[in-house]
Order: structure tokens, then sequence, then C-alpha cells
């Protein structure tokens, strides 16, 4: 039999030839349905693998494929640092993929990975619905995920706790004596965008604050989109005195806004962003972020996922929730109750 008719059988039951050569070796990755409909169009079409073309199939690549939501956020830098320096140190290689925050993409990268290019995949912060990563497991990849935590017994995740985030600086914010409080938040789509929209509107629920649409707009989890979406909210109502912003990129578009327009901070404005970006400690004044360990989320979870594509020592630990700490600099302290003095020796260096 020669190679196309692997990819006929693969036809024939909707699966990847990787998942079809997964099922002549015997793997335990794909499930029993899956491993049905591809023993049904094995028979159907009488179909005798070619042993040395089997072995060829069954090697491995030393190869993980990992799929990022956006290479230029420079949250995802260290994160990748992460991933290639775990997998550098056990042998194996990384493909970028940059997704550009389109999940068409991220589709298109998924089936150029799934032709036995790589061994594994990582996604992180992906536009992928669970669903949809699920299937990608049944189907016989693994894959492990950034960002977002699934439950499935064999997709490993790493994350933080995006609601708690939210509501650490919210309440800090409330805490400076801020009443009005804005947020900005990602690309709608992003679970970052909503699980941290869910925290702020927790916090301002329980410190017994009304909840303002007007106060709420989207600026992309980048630059530009941030100074955008000031812009905006400044437009539909200008008398907040704080603003959250879903990551630090966009504090820097909120940044840009306020020298233009020469808008002070922290006097007039408090900001606080999320990532703690190399950036934030070298403006001025310096933002307030959420630290989050990029780097160890993407080297715990490349050690997770390797260890279970080879002798699974680990398989009691499959998911990796790590804690952020809220960073306060001058960028948010600021209050009227207190003098100058107090807010610098407060603020944290």
């Amino acid at each position: 039999m020669n190679e196309s008719k692997i990819i006929d059988v693969a036809n024939r039951a909707n699966v990847s030839v990787a998942t079809v050569s997964r099922v002549l070796n015997r793997s335990e990755l794909v499930s029993e349905k899956t491993k049905k409909r591809v023993l049904e169009a094995i028979q159907e079409m009488n179909y005798t693998p070619n042993a040395m073309a089997k072995n060829l199939r069954s090697r491995k690549t030393m190869k993980i494929g990992v799929v990022v939501a956006d290479i230029q956020v420079s949250y995802f830098a260290e994160i990748i640092k992460g991933i290639e320096n775990m997998a550098n140190s056990l042998d194996y290689n990384v493909i970028i993929c940059d997704a550009q925050n389109k999940k068409q993409k991220e589709l298109e990268y998924v089936s150029l990975l799934q032709n036995r290019t790589v061994d594994g995949m990582i996604f992180v912060t992906p536009e992928m619905t669970n669903k949809e990563l699920i299937a990608l497991v049944e189907d016989g990849c693994s894959i492990g995920v950034i960002g977002r935590n699934i439950d499935h017994e064999q997709i490993p995740c790493a994350f933080t706790d995006n609601v708690k985030i939210a509501r650490d600086v919210v309440n800090h914010l409330i805490e400076q004596g801020h009443e009005k409080i804005a947020f900005l938040s990602g690309y709608a789509d992003a679970i970052d965008s909503y699980e941290r929209l869910e925290g702020y509107m927790k916090a301002l629920r329980d410190a017994g604050m009304p909840f303002v649409p007007d106060l709420i707009d989207n600026g992309d989890f980048n630059e530009d989109g941030g100074y955008l979406s000031f812009l905006r909210l400044l437009e539909k109502n200008d008398d907040f005195t704080a603003i959250f912003t879903a990551n630090d990129e966009m504090a820097l578009g909120v940044y840009k806004a306020c020298k233009q327009l020469s808008i002070r901070v922290p006097q007039q404005l408090a900001i606080v962003g999320v990532d703690n970006i190399r950036l934030t400690k070298y403006i001025v004044p310096r933002l307030s972020t959420v630290d989050q360990p990029k780097y160890t989320m993407g080297a715990l979870l490349t050690e997770k996922l390797i260890d279970q594509m080879n002798n699974n020592e680990f398989k009691d630990r499959r998911t990796f929730k790590v804690e952020s700490k809220l960073l306060i600099r001058e960028s948010s302290m600021f209050s009227r109750d207190r003098n100058a003095e107090t807010i610098a020796s407060e603020a944290t260096r």
C-alpha cells in the first residue's frame, strides 16, 4: 500500500492521518468512539499498512508546536521562553505559530501541525472553544493549554485566577477612595476578558457600588486599542477617576492619551494594568500592575505535556494554578486623604 491510502482512510473516518497512525500503533490517546470509526474505515477499504511506512509514522519528531494568540504582546514572550527552555532541556524543539488573534488562523495552524510534524501542541490563551480543544484530544492529539482550565483528564493546563486578579485591583482602587472606576477589556472572545470583567463586577457589587456599562470598553489587548478605547470612554463618561486595564499593553495606550490630553497620573486618573511587563517599571509614573509567573506557567505546562507523551510519571498532577500578586506603584497611589509624603512611602519599589 502507498502513503495515499492512509489519507483515504483518514478522509473516510473524518480524522487526521496522525489519528489513523495512532490507532494502528494502539495508542491510548485515541477515544474508543474515534478508534471504532477508524477501524471500520480500515476494514471497509481493506487497508493493510506497509511495515516500513508504519515505523516511519510512529517515529517521534521531538517537536512541539506552540500556537500563540498574538506574539506581539509582551505577555507571551516570557511564557514562550519558559516553554522553549524546558522543551530544549528535555531534547525537544519548539515551533512557534502566531495566530494574530484570529481563530481561523489557529485552526489553520492546527491542521498544519496535525499532519504528524509535531508530537504535541501547546495553546497559549487560544480562541478555540473547550469543545474544539477536547475534540483534538479525542482525535488522538497530545495538547496542553495555558491561560484556561479545561476539565479533561488528558489536557494539562496552567492558569491564574482572573476573577481574583480583577477583584484585587478594584478593591485597591476603592481603598484609594475611587468611586467611579472604568474597565478596559481585551478582545471579546478571550477568556481573560470576561473573567476579569466578572471579577471587576463582583468587586463593585461587594462594595455596594453600581455597575455602569458606559465605564466599560474593549481595547483588544494592545497599546493602540487601549489608546482608542480610552478616548471612547472619555466621550461616553468623563468623570471616572480610575481605570483598570486587562493588560499592561492597553495601559500604555492610556498613558499616551493622558499625555496628549494633559491628564495627570495619578492625581487626576489612577491606572492599574495586568502582567507586569518589563516596561512598567520604567515609565513615569511607574505602573501599578499584577504580576503573573509567566515563565513558570510555560515551563510547568511543557514539562507536564512531555511527561504525558512519554512515561506519564506525574499522571496525578494535571492542572497548575499559579498565584498572582498585585504590585502597587505610583500610578495608583493617590488619595485626597493623604499627603504626598505618605503616598511615596507606601509605593512598592
